[in-house]
C-alpha cells in the first residue's frame, strides 16, 4: 500500500473493534510509572524513554522477554482504585482512536486477595469502562447521531499454567490442594473462575461476556480445562481460547471441539503443516486444509494480532509471511486486534494499516474485516440490540467511505 494520508485518516475515523486486548498489557506508560512509585514497585527505569529501551520495546528477543513487562504491570494492579483507573484510561485511549466496541480481557485471579474477590476486581474494571462509556456517549458526536456509541464487554481469562508465586489466589489454591497434581490444581482454578464469572454476571449485572484461556500452550493442553469451559458453555458465556499462538493446528482443533470455542486468539500456526505433531495424522496437509475449511464454514473468528505475533514468534521475520494472508485467501472470518497496547506499542488503527500495507487487501476485504469485529463480538445486549448496533457501525463506515473517498488512488481499488 502506498502511503495515503486520506486512507490513514479514514482508518482512524471509522468505527472499529478490539476483541483481543489485555488490560494488564495496555496501561499508559506514564500511569505505570506513577503507580509504581506510589506502590514502591521497582522498575528498571522511571522514565518513558528508559522503559521503552529496557522493557517495552519495538522488538523482543523471545516470548519470555515480551512477557517480562507483565511482571511490572500486574504489580500495580493490586488494588481496586488502580484497576478502575487503568480500565478507564484504556477505554479513553481506545475511544480516541476510533474504537467503538472493545472486549478488555484479564485474569482476575492475578489481582484478588483475601480482601478482593473475583467479583470485586471485575466490578472495578466495569466501573472504569462504564465511566468512559458514559462520558463519551453524552458527547455531541453521539447525541447528534454523527457517531455511534461506545460499548464494551468483559472477558475473564483462566491460566493454562501458574505457580504458587503467580498471585495470592494461586498461592492459596495451591496450598489447599497441596496433594493434587499441578494439572488438577490448574483445572480447579479455571472452574472456580468460570463459576465466579457467571455469578458476577447473574447476581451483580456485570457485563462479563466471555471466558478465555491464556498462557503457555506447549505442555499445557486446553483440554485440561474442559470442566471450566463446559460450565461456562452451559451458562451461556461466549468462549474464546488462545490457541495456535505457540503450538500447532491440533491446539486449535482442541479449542474448537473440546472447548466449544466461538473465537480463536491468534491462530498463528493454523496453516503450518510442519507444526502438526500427532503421530496418527498421516496426511498433515489434508488435516490443515480440513481444519481451515471447518473454521471457515462455522465462522469461527480468528483474533489476529500482527505486531504481537511478530514480536513473540522468531520465525516471523517478515510480516508479509504472516498466515493472515492465508486466512484472507481462505475466506476465514478474521478481525484485527492489538493484544497489548503498551507491550506491543500499537493501536487498532496501526494494526489495520499494517494489514493493508502488507497483504494487498481490497476495499471489500478491509470493510469485511472491520465489520466482522462487530458481528463476531460477544456483545452484552440482546441479539436484536446487537444487530441494531452492527447496522449503525456499517452505516457509519459507509457514510465515511462515501464522504472521504479513501480508495480513489488505492492500487487495489
Amino acid at each position: 500500500m502506498k502511503e495515503n494520508s486520506i486512507l490513514q485518516q479514514f482508518i482512524r475515523a471509522i468505527p472499529k473493534t478490539d476483541l483481543h486486548v489485555h488490560i494488564d498489557g495496555s496501561l499508559r506508560i506514564s500511569t505505570l510509572i506513577e503507580l509504581a512509585k506510589e506502590a514502591k514497585v521497582e522498575l528498571p527505569s522511571y522514565t518513558e524513554e528508559g522503559l521503552r529501551k529496557e522493557v517495552f520495546k519495538d522488538q523482543y528477543a523471545s516470548l519470555v522477554e515480551y512477557l517480562r513487562g507483565f511482571d511490572y504491570t500486574t504489580k500495580v494492579m493490586q488494588n481496586l482504585e488502580n484497576i478502575e483507573r487503568i480500565s478507564y484510561e484504556m477505554a479513553q485511549d481506545a475511544i480516541a482512536e476510533g474504537v467503538r466496541y472493545i472486549e478488555p480481557r484479564f485474569a482476575p485471579q492475578l489481582h484478588t486477595s483475601k480482601d478482593r474477590s473475583i467479583a470485586d476486581v471485575c466490578a472495578a474494571v466495569h466501573r472504569g469502562f462504564e465511566r468512559a462509556k458514559s462520558e463519551y456517549n453524552r458527547s455531541e458526536a453521539v447525541l447528534s447521531g454523527n457517531d455511534i456509541p461506545f460499548e464494551y464487554g468483559i472477558i475473564v481469562c483462566a491460566m493454562r499454567f501458574f505457580t504458587p508465586a503467580s498471585s495470592e489466589y494461586f498461592g492459596k489454591i495451591s496450598e489447599v490442594m497441596a496433594s493434587a497434581a499441578q494439572v488438577d490444581i490448574q483445572a480447579q482454578a479455571s472452574l472456580e473462575l468460570a463459576r465466579a464469572a457467571v455469578a458476577a454476571r447473574n447476581n451483580l449485572g456485570l457485563p462479563i461476556v466471555g471466558f478465555d484461556l491464556a498462557g503457555a500452550e506447549n505442555g499445557w493442553p486446553a483440554g485440561d480445562h474442559f470442566a471450566a469451559y463446559a460450565y461456562a458453555h452451559k451458562n451461556f458465556l461466549k468462549l474464546t481460547v488462545h490457541a495456535g499462538e505457540a503450538y500447532g493446528p491440533e491446539s486449535i482443533f482442541q479449542a474448537i471441539t473440546d472447548l466449544h470455542a466461538d473465537r480463536i486468539g491468534h491462530g498463528t500456526y493454523l496453516f503450518d503443516v510442519s507444526a502438526v505433531t500427532t503421530p496418527s495424522i498421516t496426511d498433515k496437509r489434508r488435516y490443515v486444509e480440513d481444519l481451515a475449511s471447518y473454521i471457515a464454514h462455522r465462522r469461527i473468528t480468528i483474533e489476529v494480532c500482527l505486531t504481537s505475533n511478530m514480536q513473540t514468534n522468531p520465525a516471523l521475520t517478515n510480516l508479509s509471511r504472516h498466515p493472515f494472508k492465508d486466512m484472507v485467501a481462505n475466506k476465514l472470518s478474521t478481525t484485527i486486534c492489538t493484544d497489548n497496547r503498551l507491550v506491543s506499542n500499537t493501536d487498532v488503527s496501526n494494526e489495520l494499516s499494517l494489514a493493508i500495507r502488507h497483504f494487498n487487501l481490497s476495499p471489500n476485504d478491509i470493510k469485511n474485516i472491520v465489520v466482522y469485529g462487530f458481528k463476531r463480538s460477544f456483545y452484552p445486549g440482546s441479539y436484536k440490540e446487537k444487530r441494531e448496533y452492527v447496522h449503525k457501525a456499517i452505516d457509519r463506515y459507509e457514510r465515511l467511505e462515501k464522504e472521504m473517498n479513501p480508495f480513489k488512488d488505492y492500487k487495489n481499488a
